[in-house]
Parts: C-alpha cells; sequence; structure tokens
C-alpha cells in the first residue's frame, strides 16, 4: 500500500498526490501575511478577469473592514503555484479549485466545510444555482452530496455562437434561436459558409475544438463518457464513434473547418475573432472581447445528433477555505461574497466575466438587449435544461479523461481509425479510473 501511495504522490500535478502530502503536515493559511487577521485569496485568470475580481475584493474590504492580500496568477501558472503552497504548508486561506479537485482535496484534509458559515449568512446563497453548489458539496463517497467545501465561482454554460455579420453578407440562413440544427443542417450551413476568392479559402462554416467541444457532440447522439455510477468508460460505443466521425469529416472529408495546413498560421480561434469563422463557441468569459469585435455575434444552440436534443457542457470553478486557516469565518466570508454578493456580482457580471451566480438576478439579466448576445436565455437554458457537468468532476482523479485526449491528434487528422482508437483508449481510461477509486480507499485509510 505504502509503495503505490509513494508512487502517486509522485505525479507533482495530480490533485490528489498534492493534497495527502498537504494533509501530513500542519502550517498556517496566510501564504505571505504573518497578520492572522489578513486573509490571503489566491487566484488566476487573464489580465482582465484579475482586474475585475481584485474590484470585488476591494468592495469586500470596504463593507466589512477585512483586509485580503491577493495573489493572483495566469490560468496556466495556477495549479503548480497552488500545489507548491499546498506542499509547503502555506496554503492561501482562501483560492480558487476546479471541481475535479473536489474529492481528493476533501479527503486529504486541504478544504475545510464552511457549511455552518453558509447557513448562518444573510447573502443569498440559497438563490446560487443548485448544480453548482452541488459540485462542491461530498460526502466521503458521493459528489453532490454531504458537506459544502467551496462556493462556485460561477458556472460557465459553455455555448455555441455564429456570427451574425458573416451569416448576413453571404446570405446563409441564421440558425434558430432555440431549436438546434441537425447534423445534417448543420453541415449544410457550414458548406454554404465555406467560401473561396481566387482560389483561397476566406471563410469556414466552423472550426472545432476537440477538447472542449466533443462532450457536445457525444452527448447530443446519445453516448457518454462513463456509465450513471462513473465507475465504467463508455467510449466505445457506436454512438460515441459516430459522433466522434462526424466532427473528424468536418474538416477531412467535408473541408468547411480551417485545414492543419491553414491553422499552422492562424488557428480557429484567431480566425473567429477576424470575422473568418461561421459558428464557434461563445463562453460567457469571451464576452469582454468579443464585444469588441468588427462583427456582431449571437448564441444559438449546438447541433443534435440522432438524440434530437442539443447538449454541451458547464464550467465552473470553486472558491474554497483553507482547513488551516486561522480565520475560516472571515475565509468562508469572502467565498460568499465573491459568489453571490448583489454588489460584487454588479462588477463581476457588468464586466463580462461570468452570467449572474444567482437564479434571479440571471432572469432579469437576459432581458437586457442593449448589449450582446441578444439571445443571452441560451446561456440560463444550458444551466438549468440541457447543459452537463463533465464527468471527471464526479470521480477522485481527472487523469483517466485526460488520457483520451493524449494522443487523439492521429483521428482528428484522419489518419487513425476512430473505432480502433475508442476500442484501445477505452482500456487505458478504464485502467486509470480504476486507479483513481483504488486511491481514494488508500487516502480515506490514511486519513482515517
Amino acid at each position: 500500500m505504502r509503495m503505490r501511495r509513494r508512487r502517486f504522490l509522485r505525479g507533482a500535478l495530480g490533485a490528489a498526490g498534492a493534497a495527502a502530502a498537504a494533509s501530513a503536515a500542519g502550517g498556517c493559511g496566510n501564504l505571505h501575511s504573518s497578520d492572522p487577521d489578513v486573509l490571503t485569496f489566491m487566484f488566476r485568470g487573464s489580465t482582465e478577469e484579475r482586474d475585475v475580481f481584485a474590484k470585488a475584493v476591494e468592495l469586500f474590504t470596504k463593507k466589512t473592514g477585512h483586509r485580503v492580500d491577493l495573489i493572483s496568477t495566469s490560468a496556466d501558472q495556477y495549479a503548480t503555484k497552488l500545489q507548491t503552497a499546498i506542499l509547503g504548508n502555506s496554503t492561501p486561506d482562501v483560492f480558487y479549485l476546479e471541481p475535479p479537485r473536489t474529492m481528493a482535496y476533501v479527503t486529504n484534509g486541504v478544504l475545510a466545510d464552511i457549511s455552518e458559515y453558509v447557513d448562518a449568512t444573510d447573502l443569498p446563497v440559497d438563490d446560487v444555482w443548485p448544480g453548482g453548489m452541488n459540485l462542491y458539496r461530498f460526502d466521503g463517497e458521493q459528489i453532490g452530496k454531504g458537506p459544502l467545501y467551496a462556493m462556485p465561482k460561477d458556472v460557465g454554460p459553455f455555448s455555441f455562437g455564429y456570427n451574425k455579420t458573416l451569416f448576413e453578407k453571404l446570405g446563409v440562413e441564421p440558425p434558430d434561436p432555440d431549436v438546434p440544427l441537425s447534423w445534417e443542417e448543420f453541415l449544410d450551413r457550414c458548406k454554404d459558409l465555406t467560401r473561396e476568392r481566387d482560389g483561397k479559402p476566406v471563410s469556414w462554416g466552423t472550426s472545432v475544438n476537440i477538447g472542449a467541444e466533443l462532450h457536445s457532440y457525444a452527448w447530443s447522439n446519445g453516448a457518454d463518457w462513463v456509465d450513471p455510477t462513473a465507475r465504467t468508460v463508455t467510449v466505445d460505443t457506436p454512438e460515441f464513434a459516430e459522433a466522434l466521425q462526424y466532427v473528424v469529416d468536418l474538416r477531412e472529408k467535408h473541408e468547411v473547418t480551417p485545414s492543419i495546413n491553414e491553422t499552422e498560421g492562424l488557428d480557429g480561434y484567431q480566425r473567429w475573432l477576424r470575422g473568418q469563422i461561421g459558428f464557434f463557441p461563445v463562453a460567457p468569459w469571451d464576452l469582454t472581447l468579443y464585444r469588441t469585435l468588427d462583427f456582431e455575434f449571437d448564441l444559438c444552440p449546438y447541433p443534435a445528433g440522432k438524440s434530437g436534443e442539443s447538449a454541451t457542457n458547464i464550467g465552473s470553478l470553486g472558491i474554497g477555505v483553507s482547513s488551516k486557516s486561522r480565520r475560516p469565518d472571515r475565509a468562508a466570508q469572502l467565498a460568499m461574497f465573491l459568489s453571490c454578493d448583489p454588489d460584487a456580482q454588479d462588477i463581476i457580471v457588468g464586466q463580462g466575466q461570468t452570467i449572474p451566480n444567482t437564479r434571479t438576478r440571471a432572469k432579469e439579466w437576459v432581458k437586457d438587449t442593449s448589449i450582446e448576445p441578444q439571445n443571452k436565455q441560451e446561456y440560463v437554458d444550458i444551466v438549468e435544461d440541457y447543459g452537463r457537468f463533465v464527468p471527471n468532476a464526479r470521480t477522485y482523479t481527472p487523469e483517466w479523461l485526460d488520457t483520451f485526449f493524449t494522443n487523439i491528434q492521429p483521428v482528428v487528422e484522419g489518419r487513425a481509425d476512430v473505432g480502433e482508437y475508442l476500442s484501445s483508449t477505452q482500456a487505458t481510461m478504464q485502467s486509470f479510473l480504476d486507479e483513481g477509486y483504488d486511491q481514494l480507499r488508500i487516502d480515506q485509510e490514511a486519513n482515517s
């Protein structure tokens, strides 16, 4: 057992590995402050997002009198720096965490149970999206039940969108704001949007980010990553193969997305920003930038496979409190404030960083047609109706899902068979998933 635990800990970026090592030692909660009355808050994001949340924290200090030291990083550096803090027994009082880290951080004593503070607050915590709250509940066996260990910073509906200006320019019928296109209809629109000038492509129907968007195509075709118990990987089904093949064919067969050569200089995202892509994801965190572009855009449902229903994923970050914090009451107050204080939401939502984190506010927000997108209701529909959280949020470690994309490039480029890849990858994914559950039991015993 000890050999397995040491081997697991060598995974430097493994959530459970970091958490397990951290739980073995004590230490104060303040990363940079020797004053126990000064909270430390570690968070990440673009420069714009960090500026916005810094303003919200400034408002917290103004309202409560509680001082907060900010530790902000870019998104690509955050995981490593947070882990270093945890391993160094200097976990910040309040910090962002991804949902797949919840089980490991709770099991290994990194996160504090904030239920008592949430139950006692006057802030509108009961109005926060229930799905977002449940991502950070864990009873020792199952996500979504038991004590609360973090407040959702946000729920991020990963919506589809389209370039209204390009559609109008090319005379292509825009998608219905409520009814998803079928895969056949979507392909037809993409073909109409893909144009050349002097023998060179100047616009394309879409551009697919396989890691972010395959969820939508698989789910809408009746496929899923795991069974309902999250114990068995299910990517080796005909429905999943059909979905992946459809995505591959968009470029390799139908040529309605930029080719490999065409993305070497400018990738799909950059071409969308230049107005050359018809359909493209429009997530809430994109809105600040997208509203500055030289074309109009709006939201629509993702195209639907044979289920006939659109599907997409919902992202989230949690705001957790360190179990080592010397002021857990104030730390929990900050987490709740950033999640749902009305004035803080004015700052955060108003700057185009998230959709409103409370249901009542969201109902009013969608009525505002003065700023893009017009069809904001699509975001709310995703959160309330048909969106799903990626299933690694319900498992002990996320590596089982990560491994799916490790060697997928030959498949995406049409150089490897879809069915063969899914069959072989299912076995590898299953092995990682099983190891994660084994590690859960090891860590539970070690921390009991």
